[in-house]
């Protein structure tokens, strides 16, 4: 049986990338994302039956709950989770509307999160038959040199390398 992978934001950017390269290396891909058209992109670009589109939006728990049991249960394992979900709201914090700022902590935070914590028993099930099984949190460099008007993203970003500390820990 091959490798699973869950890539989050496999429509665009460096999740897409990601699922390319994962399909590319004989990787069953899920690739989530919360548009339609840009699964459909990914899919038709990498004409492969290895990609598996999965229209899910990461900030909402029971989506994400739901997303990967169906994996989880389809796949018996998920040897890998590419948490590469991610937006950006330029503005300086003193103006930025709260709505602007949730949304950033709820996708580049939360949905990570989330992701993870829904991730982990199947991930453990690949580890306890001595398969890979491993989380890759994207942060930036951002977290440690922040632009002006880009607060937001800085500060989740930050988050999100705590985030990884912390579930390292838990985890080991």
């Amino acid at each position: 049986m091959s490798k699973i992978a869950v890539v989050t934001g496999a429509a665009s950017g460096i999740g897409e990338e990601a699922a390319h390269d994962l399909v590319a290396h004989d990787w069953a891909v899920y690739g989530l994302d919360v548009t339609q058209d840009g699964l459909d992109k990914t899919a038709a670009a990498l004409k492969n039956d290895r990609f598996h589109p999965v229209l899910c939006d990461i900030r909402s728990a029971e989506a994400v709950q739901s997303a990967m049991a169906e994996i989880g249960n389809r796949t018996g394992k998920i040897n890998a989770l590419i948490a590469s979900a991610g937006v950006n709201r330029l503005g300086a914090l003193s103006e930025m509307s709260v709505e602007d700022f949730n949304l950033v902590f709820d996708v580049n935070v939360r949905g990570l999160w989330l992701s993870a914590r829904e991730t982990i028993p199947f991930l453990r099930a690949a580890a306890k038959d001595g398969e890979l099984a491993r989380i890759v949190m994207l942060s930036s460099v951002s977290a440690l040199r922040p632009k002006i008007e880009g607060g937001a993203y800085a500060a989740s970003k930050i988050a999100v390398s705590q985030l990884t500390r912390v579930m390292e820990v838990e985890c080991a």
